[in-house]
């Protein structure tokens, strides 16, 4: 059973723990590989699997965007879902601050990445940038 819960500020050491083995496994994967890339965002998910912290999701907002950031999800527990149930977790956080697009940046040849976000509806964006891909859905709110 997978469970997805908003981290408030007194989570931190949750978090910490979760973002450090994150950087450990998949370094390359992330802007920040030291200790201090463990800080809260303006908000954090955080999904636990069978009562395991299994993965995590960052997002800021930033005028009618908001921007999904640090998505990592437990070796382990990588296809069963979890990472699924944190883009929708992150959609909704968007959509309910109005937000008209969530945006999010891969690495180029992540292709399990690219295909999950394309299941919630994220388009690839043309880019110069051969390192990064950027992907944008557009929010669905009426």
């Amino acid at each position: 059973m997978i469970v997805v819960r908003e981290l408030s500020g007194n989570d931190w050491a949750e978090w910490r723990e979760l973002r450090l083995a994150a950087l450990r496994e998949a370094p390359d994967a992330f802007s920040s590989t030291v200790p201090g890339g463990a800080r809260l965002s303006e908000v954090n998910v955080l999904a636990d699997l069978d009562a395991t912290p299994a993965g995590m999701v960052s997002g800021h907002l930033s005028g009618d965007s908001a921007e999904l950031l640090s998505m990592w999800v437990t070796p382990d527990a990588r296809g069963r879902g979890v990472g699924d149930a944190l883009v929708q977790a992150m959609v909704r956080w968007s959509e309910g601050r109005g937000a008209g697009r969530l945006e999010l940046r891969i690495a180029a040849g992540n292709q399990h990445a690219k295909a999950l976000y394309e299941r919630h509806g994220f388009v690839p964006q043309p880019s110069s940038d051969s390192d990064e891909l950027e992907m944008i859905r557009q929010s669905r709110r009426e």
